[in-house]
């Protein structure tokens, strides 16, 4: 087993503005399709690796108490992090340094009110 996960998806009550948040955030382009009845858009990946969604549908809550999801913040997580309030987020938890071997993270609610993480090693 490579990873531990293989997959993620992010509830969303509004895909139309969480494609926005996240679009302006990551800089990013969503594929957007409609598969067993939920509404998903796709976040981009490169690869095998680990891919994710934002789906709308009767399953998906958001919710700030559940499992948190680190998203990739590049070379250095300040970047999408300083774009979170301007899209319409709300930053929790500033960069803040972990270790030396881990790197830093930060928290976020996103437009939606999910509780979300960017992990980078700067």
């Amino acid at each position: 087993m490579a990873n531990v996960l293989n997959w993620f998806e992010i509830p969303v009550t509004d895909m139309d503005r969480a494609v926005k948040f996240y679009s302006q955030v990551l800089g990013k382009e969503f594929t957007r399709m409609d598969m067993l009845g939920v509404n998903m858009a796709f976040f981009p990946m490169e690869g095998q690796g680990v891919g994710g969604s934002l789906c709308k549908g009767e399953w998906y809550k958001p919710t700030q108490d559940g499992a948190v999801v680190y998203l990739n913040g590049g070379e250095d997580l300040a970047v999408p992090l300083s774009k979170v309030e301007t899209a319409g987020g709300k930053v929790i938890m500033p960069k803040k340094y972990i270790a030396d071997d881990i790197g830093y993270m930060a928290l976020f609610i996103d437009s939606e009110g999910n509780r979300v993480a960017f992990h980078s090693n700067k």
